[in-house]
């Protein structure tokens, strides 16, 4: 009789912590989400060639395809642990009624290549100019260019930690939706682990690309980045394209791979 009693306790003890959990789960992402964004899944370590993005990230184990509510074309990709952690933010930004869109994610070497080459060559035009025959002197030329992108090997879009959100415009964030959008950004994206890399230029920040209210940078993994770049890029190995030569004449790795808000730098 009393092995009987022992072993319904047992039973219902079961039961009652069966059902607990079945509780529980019901609560929290699917198991199947929590282990694609799950940071235990992140191989990479880092090198100078991740850092000046020679690899494809669309066979890297740690990248995932954006869904295409959140973006604005498919099969942008990005890191698992920078998207799952915008899609919580993504989902704060809803409460308060703010509709977060990505326009731009990762950007590899040869991405970025295409772009600058194109502007190099003068196939793609720079504000109404063709840099090849209106910019001959080749320091200037860069320097025009680097206005608007960067040189190949030095894109922090390279990392797949970067996200530009909703508009490429400087004037749509300075008022009314735009303005909703970075005032929430500026509040709320560092819970989420997002800082803006790009803050106004001045006496903090006199060097580099100009503000960008859109890029948003997450910073548990670029931080690493931007020290590694900090200890081991040098200039002479951004190479590999048409004007690279003048990386060293203008400084790229100072000026513009490490000239960042100082929030981002900690």
């Amino acid at each position: 009789m009393k092995l009987i009693l022992l072993l319904s306790v047992i039973f219902l003890f079961s039961c009652s912590q069966s059902t607990g959990s079945q509780a529980v789960s019901q609560t929290n992402p699917p198991a199947e989400m929590q282990q694609q964004y799950s940071d235990t899944q992140i191989t990479d370590t880092f090198s100078i060639d991740y850092v000046m993005g020679k690899y494809d990230p669309a066979t890297h184990p740690d990248f995932i395809t954006i869904e295409t509510k959140h973006a604005s074309d498919a099969g942008m990709r990005l890191r698992k642990d920078a998207y799952g952690a915008f899609l919580k933010m993504s989902e704060a930004a809803k409460k308060d009624g703010i509709d977060l869109k990505i326009l731009s994610a990762t950007r590899p070497f040869s991405h970025q290549k295409r772009i600058w080459e194109a502007k190099w060559n003068g196939a793609r035009r720079v504000d109404g100019m063709d840099l090849s025959k209106d910019i001959k002197e080749p320091k200037d030329r860069a320097l025009k260019i680097l206005t608007y992108s960067s040189m190949p090997g030095t894109s922090r879009h390279h990392w797949g930690t970067e996200i530009d959100l909703n508009s490429l415009e400087p004037d749509f964030f300075e008022s009314g939706e735009g303005a909703k959008i970075y005032d929430w950004l500026t509040a709320n994206g560092p819970k989420f682990g997002y800082c803006q890399p790009y803050s106004p230029k001045g006496t903090d920040r006199p060097e580099g690309y100009n503000e960008e209210k859109w890029h948003w940078s997450y910073q548990p993994i670029s931080l690493q980045l931007t020290n590694l770049a900090k200890r081991e890029m040098k200039n002479e190995l951004i190479n590999g394209f048409e004007g690279s030569e003048t990386a060293s004449k203008i400084d790229v790795v100072t000026k513009y791979i490490l000239g960042i808000n100082d929030e981002c730098k900690h």
